[in-house]
């Protein structure tokens, strides 16, 4: 079992970025394939960027290349989502998942562990 908690969401201007935290409860964390995904009222959660148990791949939606960097400690059993050059339709509920499949994965009925999710709005 892994449990997993974001932080770091809020408010921000266009433009603006924000950085998201997810910890997760586990010893084993590195052995963890991660991704973010992202939710907007009314539509179904979307993929964002995926990393490998290493850090060693990503993968990002075209959506997000060139704005945002996914990157993990495997000491501190955190990932995170440096956001920069926010736009008004990044904003969503930002989740957190794992699997333990140790490969890039972009869906979301591919991850096992999923964290309780933070808001992320982006004003124009």
């Amino acid at each position: 079992q892994v449990q997993l908690v974001e932080s770091g969401g809020g408010l921000v201007q266009a433009g603006g970025s924000l950085g998201l935290s997810c910890a997760a409860s586990r010893r084993a964390f590195g052995l963890y394939a991660m991704g973010w995904f992202r939710q907007a009222p009314g539509k179904e959660r979307d993929f964002v960027a995926a990393i490998t148990w290493s850090g060693g791949s990503t993968s990002y939606a075209d959506s997000v290349k060139g704005r945002f960097t996914i990157s993990r400690d495997n000491a501190k059993n955190t990932m995170y989502l440096q956001m920069n050059s926010l736009k008004p339709e990044d904003t969503a509920v930002y989740y957190c998942a794992a699997t333990s499949v140790r490969r890039i994965l972009t869906t979301p009925g591919e991850y096992r562990y999923w964290g309780q999710g933070t808001q992320v709005t982006v004003s124009s």
